[in-house]
């Protein structure tokens, strides 16, 4: 028996139905599967559960739109088998539809999750760099104060000129202190700063050299020469006859800091937090690593200079 079924209206009730069949079975299963955490799982368990979803509703939308606009029919004559088949054809076309959308709902929620994970890693490592930075402050300024103490006494002459060179170096420590990376240039002239401080509490006690010459185009995290600089002071025995000599020189893409190696006694193994937290650092601006060369006769740091990407 031939059953008249309008066309359009047969497909208008069927593309309802599949379309807001396919809405509830994504809906189902983001609750309780996501796309990041078990995408196999979705992917089977949608396509399963929507076909399964598909062949029923358009058997019954079919079967029951027929049997109303044939209404002398009974429901004996009705010839299911034929209607089942009927039913596959949209369940082909409706999975391939929903295949389409769930590649793109994938896509979609893949994309937002590695935006996720970047901006959580990009504050994470901003919160990192931060704590980092904040331990050179109390540090450092702890440490100027004891040697300013000191010198208040023993020479006020020197004093006034450690105030001055010290309000130099401390304006450069607030001005970087939100940045992640600083101009080579401007680490070097804060390194000047540093020692000159340095040699006005030491005086012939220390002796320094700069030779860089390719300054434009590198950068460092900011007061990491502080640290090193600092550390050469703290735990090198220095004196007039056999003074403490530092080095700054460039190689290429790295900055050599270099200091003759006559550690105090007991603390040939202790090199305070310095070194640590400028490793710390550059593990988080990337894969860049810094390398240091110890012997009997000197202490070497070699920091990887970096060009930021145009």
């Amino acid at each position: 028996m031939k059953y008249i079924v309008p066309s359009f209206v047969n497909a208008l009730l069927l593309s309802s139905t599949l379309s807001y069949g396919g809405f509830l079975v994504d809906k189902l299963f983001e609750k309780k599967f996501k796309w990041v955490e078990k995408p196999i799982t979705r992917l089977i368990g949608t396509l399963i559960t929507y076909s399964i979803y598909s062949f029923l509703a358009s058997f019954v939308v079919i079967t029951s739109y027929v049997w109303v606009r044939n209404s002398e029919l009974t429901f004996e004559e009705l010839n299911l088998l034929h209607f089942a088949k009927e039913a596959l054809n949209p369940v082909f076309i409706a999975v391939i539809i929903n295949s389409i959308f769930t590649t793109r709902s994938w896509l979609m929620e893949w994309r937002k999750s590695v935006l996720e994970a970047e901006q959580l890693k990009r504050t994470v490592l901003a919160s990192q760099n931060q704590s980092l930075k904040d331990q050179l402050n109390p540090h450092f300024l702890f440490n100027s104060l004891n040697t300013l103490n000191s010198l208040v006494f023993e020479s006020p002459e020197r004093s006034s000129k450690f105030i001055q060179q010290l309000s130099k170096i401390y304006r450069y420590v607030l001005e970087v202190q939100s940045e992640e990376l600083v101009l080579l240039e401007k680490e070097l002239n804060f390194a000047k700063n540093y020692l000159g401080l340095q040699q006005i509490r030491f005086e012939d006690k220390l002796k320094f050299e700069i030779s860089v010459q390719d300054i434009a185009s590198y950068h460092l995290p900011p007061l990491s020469l502080q640290l090193l600089l600092e550390n050469a002071v703290k735990h090198t025995t220095a004196s007039a006859a056999h003074p403490l000599i530092v080095e700054i020189k460039q190689d290429k893409d790295w900055l050599f800091v270099i200091n003759n190696w006559r550690p105090k006694k007991g603390d040939q193994n202790n090199t305070g937090i310095g070194l640590e937290n400028i490793k710390k650092r550059y593990q988080l601006l990337g894969e860049h690593k810094l390398e240091v060369d110890q012997n009997e006769d000197f202490f070497t740091v070699k920091l990887p200079l970096l060009k930021l990407e145009e």
